[in-house]
């Protein structure tokens, strides 16, 4: 059985990927800021940490000194939608924190527990391909996800030694609170990153992939 650890677990695409893959056999460990019904009912083991709090993310590496961890999904993120009248420094930061930091901060803390062969994903968003921009503004979430994507691929060769795999993945446009319902199926999305992760090996590492067509995206 794979033990596997989906950071913002509660609803949206991480709800999701926690139903799929505990419905696969996976041991599934659900981290997030606050538990929801719908994460409880699935009866999976819930830690409530703020990946964007370091000292939070040393209690959660405490709260799992036992276990080996296959397969580390960062998923947290939060998305505000700023333009040129309405920059916001805090709510800048807040993303930067949250969106870049986070999957760095939580990926690090939890290396030494990652099997020979496990695996990480980062979900990010083609909104941080800088090639990819051709309608501009939300300053904040593409700069925290252009940020993330450099610490992916950083991460990726750093591993790499350790037999560890790295992967980034664009979800596509999710239907969650974050995007006001509009788009995709959080469960079409979860099928889609899963399958990503399932083709991951070592000679794809650092890559970043759209989850629903498989093709590469410009960085």
């Amino acid at each position: 059985m794979a033990t596997t650890i989906v950071t913002g677990a509660n609803r949206g695409i991480g709800l999701e990927l926690c139903r799929q893959l505990s419905a696969r056999g996976d041991d599934i460990i659900a981290v997030c800021r606050q538990s929801s019904p719908e994460l409880d009912a699935l009866e999976v083991r819930v830690e409530g940490i703020d990946v964007s709090d370091d000292a939070a993310v040393r209690t959660l590496v405490q709260r799992l000194t036992d276990v080996r961890i296959d397969l580390l999904i960062n998923n947290a993120g939060i998305l505000r939608g700023e333009n040129l009248e309405s920059l916001s420094s805090e709510g800048i930061e807040q993303q930067f924190e949250v969106n870049a930091l986070g999957p760095l901060r939580v990926s690090a803390a939890l290396l030494p527990q990652i099997a020979k062969g496990g695996k990480i994903a980062i979900i990010t968003s083609r909104m941080g391909s800088i090639a990819d921009n051709t309608s501009g503004g939300y300053y904040g979430y593409r700069m925290s996800k252009a940020a993330v994507n450099a610490a992916g691929v950083s991460l990726a060769r750093d591993v790499a030694g350790r037999g560890i795999a790295v992967t980034l993945i664009h979800p596509g446009m999710v239907a969650t609170e974050m995007t006001g319902k509009h788009g995709i199926a959080p469960a079409d999305a979860a099928r889609g990153v899963i399958a990503r992760i399932d083709a991951l090996t070592p000679e794809t590492t650092g890559k970043f992939w759209h989850a629903g067509t498989g093709e590469e995206l410009p960085w």
